[in-house]
């Protein structure tokens, strides 16, 4: 960790809590700033608050009184969830008071190297598939994941030396409170329309996405997506080196594939075959961590290792088993048709869909050629269960079956899946009819599929 005297015996305000803003106060409070932590929570609800409250950090919770921002602060540090549009923040601004978000402070006291993830989808599976290539091969310098994907950059970058990187997952919102954040490597996944209830506008999404790049050096690097114009010419915002990556071979001048391999420029790297995770979008995510693992010099038995061993990021699209000549998948972060139209894409084996979840009051007519296309058989819960059986009667799938709820679903599932068939949730819709999260969902499903094959094994035996 660098050690930084700007904000010594500063007035700074942290707004917002989360883990994030958790690890920004106390690194703000470590630097020997005079930290304010304004939260809407109750302090009797917030544990995070009532630990730095422990650490001698002033806390006020409760509501967000504009006339705190009355005091003599020198900095705000925004929960990049809270729209600019809060009345805090625009009072902030209309007070001339510089706005950072978290990764910008963590950046301050980082001593390594950045390497810096971005993008609409492939984020996450990017980023850790970075980490793990970065640390399978021992011939490069230890590499720690960070930022959107949950765990604090401002945590993580103090611990970082200065031969370790810290690669980052950082969102548009996390992008807007940039000013000196500057990867070495930056990757632009993709770019699709998203999140315009935050920016407004497409323009204003990408405008943020490509803060990412804006502080960069002809020294540094830019790994982009070179499948659309578009993406080709933000490359052009950068001053850094353009190492473009390309899944249908758009350009040679950095990853692509050719003839079902895998190549960096001219070099050939492995098979596209050994990819574990399925889908062609995880060929674009793989290809992304190839281009920034080969710029790293890290080996192509090292990149062959993670790619035919990595089976997903939890939650999305995740390989949980193979029994039976059956392959079970837990995509439980497909809250929406987007994501569910995703992975029924990434599978060439017939599918048994679960699915269902929250109402949010739409319909599911956009997946009935997915259906038709890939879907043999759906069990069906949760609050949208008649909407998804009308798409699926839509799509002419014959065997539909509606169950009370998740576990019931997984065992349906099971009895009637044949071989050779994956057995798929996503449910295209929240999880809060049932679940307390996303992630809870998943490990349920996880943790029965576990049951119902450890308990089918040992019958048969």
């Amino acid at each position: 960790m660098k050690e930084i005297s700007t904000y010594r015996n500063k007035k700074v305000i942290v707004l917002g809590l989360a883990k994030s803003g958790l690890h920004a106060a106390l690194l703000l409070h470590k630097l020997g700033a005079f930290v304010t932590v304004n939260d809407r929570q109750p302090l009797e609800k917030s544990p995070h608050a009532q630990q730095l409250v422990e650490a001698g950090i002033r806390v006020i919770s409760g509501s967000h009184p504009v006339e705190l921002l009355d005091e003599d602060f020198s900095l705000m540090v925004k929960n990049p969830g809270i729209l600019y549009s809060n009345p805090m923040v625009k009072r902030a601004q209309a007070l001339k008071l510089p706005i950072i978000t978290e990764p910008e402070l963590a950046y301050e006291v980082l001593a390594g190297e950045l390497i810096g993830i971005t993008g609409s989808n492939g984020k996450t599976t990017t980023t850790t598939l970075i980490n793990l290539m970065l640390n399978q091969d021992q011939a490069t310098t230890k590499a720690y994941v960070a930022g959107n994907i949950g765990i604090p950059a401002s945590e993580v970058a103090q611990k970082i030396q200065p031969d370790q990187t810290m690669v980052t997952e950082l969102s548009s919102f996390q992008l807007l409170g940039v000013t000196e954040l500057r990867p070495h490597i930056a990757v632009l996944t993709n770019i699709y329309e998203a999140h315009l209830d935050y920016h407004g506008n497409r323009h204003n999404y990408i405008e943020a996405k490509m803060n990412l790049v804006k502080n960069q050096t002809p020294d540094d690097y830019f790994v982009v997506n070179w499948d659309s114009e578009e993406w080709q010419k933000l490359s052009q915002r950068t001053r850094g080196q353009v190492v473009p990556f390309s899944r249908l071979g758009k350009s040679t001048a950095g990853s692509y594939v050719k003839d079902g391999q895998i190549y960096f420029r001219e070099e050939r790297i492995c098979p596209v075959a050994v990819i574990k995770i399925p889908g062609q979008h995880n060929v674009e995510n793989a290809l992304a961590a190839v281009a920034v693992a080969k710029l790293k010099g890290v080996s192509n038995h090292a990149i062959q290792t993670v790619l035919q061993t990595f089976a997903g990021v939890k939650h999305r699209i995740q390989f949980v088993e193979e029994w039976q000549q059956r392959r079970f998948y837990n995509d439980s972060k497909a809250t929406n048709i987007e994501a569910t139209t995703v992975a029924l894409q990434s599978f060439a084996q017939p599918i048994v869909l679960i699915a269902g979840g929250l109402d949010r009051g739409f319909t599911f007519e956009a997946l009935v050629p997915l259906l038709k296309k890939h879907v043999r058989a759906m069990v069906l819960y949760g609050e949208t269960s008649e909407l998804m059986k009308a798409a699926g009667q839509q799509a002419g799938i014959a065997t539909i079956v509606q169950v009370p709820d998740l576990v019931a679903a997984t065992k349906q599932a099971v009895v009637l899946s044949k071989p050779n068939e994956v057995i798929l949730l996503s449910p295209a819709a929240a999880s809060w009819d049932q679940f307390k999260t996303f992630e809870e969902r998943g490990d349920l499903f996880i943790e029965t599929v576990a049951q119902l094959t450890g308990e089918a094994g040992e019958t048969e035996a």
